[in-house]
């Protein structure tokens, strides 16, 4: 069986980590599962996948993700794999139109990784979505909230969905050791409470109401903030603005994000919706108590095992912070909870379920 998967690029981002987590486990089950991306810059992610050298990797250059000539590089992969597994816009479009103008008989597969997108909003797109989902032959949803949204949007029958949730290597998040505080920054040490959230600085991260919650929160409690993007200096200006920039940790790209979590003391996740964030499962899966935005995508995962807040509440955040903080028995009941529930979302079921997908497609 011989599958590609086709992604924008190996950017930061949770269907990205999805695919790097996921081809050396493709390959280990002795399917040859390949790598294309539409922009193959150099990203961290791509620089370790490259290390693994478990797959081939195909560039389909570095110009604009939204040029159209992009189809015609991507109509002579049909003919070298039995099925296509594309991720995030805009290779949904590119992929689908490469097959209807090729006439391709070569199976797609398209993961739906978010609760929704400006195109939703829009009735042209809507009528132009209907076109493109239908060129795929199974459309896998990441997470309940994502499934009811994509069927209400494109009012397909229901078997041209799939339901398989995300995961994470739990195995590797388990045997993966704290860093060094003073590795982080010269600035900590163990006199510090640190809060983490790991996710891009774009829309619909919530960096600010942490920042904000933050002025109102002991001076020994500091943020880490990991990630890039657009947002990035607004929330360095918001933080200065308030005067914690001092407080404040803003580490970029890393690619030693579980260290950082195991040696942090809460794990935040503040977002306006999710589709099923990797970085919510890693969180609960570290061993510390996790906090979330009450958010699409996020409260389902959450409730019942970390801590939800309303989306924009930096007061309700406080309170829940200072909670955790200043009683050692909500704090450990909390991390026993994350841990337990982080254990339906390992990326080996997420494997076992889209192998056992294809086999299902191939036979058709």
């Amino acid at each position: 069986m011989k599958i590609l998967h086709l992604i924008n690029s190996l950017d930061t981002g949770g269907a990205e980590k999805l695919v790097l987590e996921s081809l050396p486990l493709f390959n280990n089950q002795s399917i040859q599962a390949d790598l294309a991306l539409l922009n193959g810059y150099n990203y961290p992610f791509l620089k370790a996948l490259k290390k693994l050298n478990c797959c081939s990797v195909i560039s389909l250059g570095n110009t604009s993700l939204y040029n159209p000539l992009l189809i015609f590089k991507i109509i002579p992969l049909f003919k070298k794999y039995d099925i296509v597994h594309v991720h995030i816009f805009p290779s949904l479009y590119w992929v689908a139109l490469a097959k209807l103008i090729s006439f391709s008989k070569t199976k797609l597969v398209y993961t739906e990784h978010s609760t929704s997108n400006t195109r939703r909003k829009w009735y042209f797109f809507k009528v132009i979505d209907r076109t493109i989902y239908a060129a795929y032959s199974k459309i896998i949803t990441i997470s309940p909230e994502v499934d009811v949204n994509i069927k209400k949007h494109l009012k397909f029958n229901n078997d041209a969905f799939f339901l398989i949730q995300n995961g994470v290597n739990l195995s590797a998040i388990k045997n993966t050791e704290a860093i060094s505080r003073n590795k982080i920054s010269s600035k900590l040490d163990d006199t510090f409470s640190i809060l983490t959230q790991v996710s891009s600085f774009r829309y619909p991260k919530d960096q600010k109401t942490i920042i904000k919650a933050l002025k109102h929160l002991a001076d020994h409690v500091v943020l880490i903030l990991i990630g890039d993007g657009p947002l990035r200096n607004e929330c360095k200006g918001l933080a200065r603005e308030l005067g914690l920039s001092h407080r404040v940790f803003f580490l970029g790209i890393r690619m030693d994000v579980i260290n950082i979590l195991k040696a942090s003391d809460i794990i935040i996740l503040s977002s306006h919706h999710e589709g099923l964030s990797l970085s919510c499962v890693e969180g609960m899966a570290s061993g510390n108590p996790f906090i979330a935005a009450d958010a699409p995508g996020l409260g389902n995962i959450v409730k019942g095992a970390g801590i939800l807040f309303p989306i924009n509440d930096d007061k309700a955040l406080v309170k829940a912070i200072d909670k955790l903080l200043s009683n050692k028995a909500h704090y450990n009941e909390v991390v026993h909870n994350c841990l337990i529930r982080a254990e339906a979302y390992s990326i080996n079921h997420t494997i076992t379920k889209e192998i056992n997908l294809y086999k299902s497609l191939l036979k058709k």
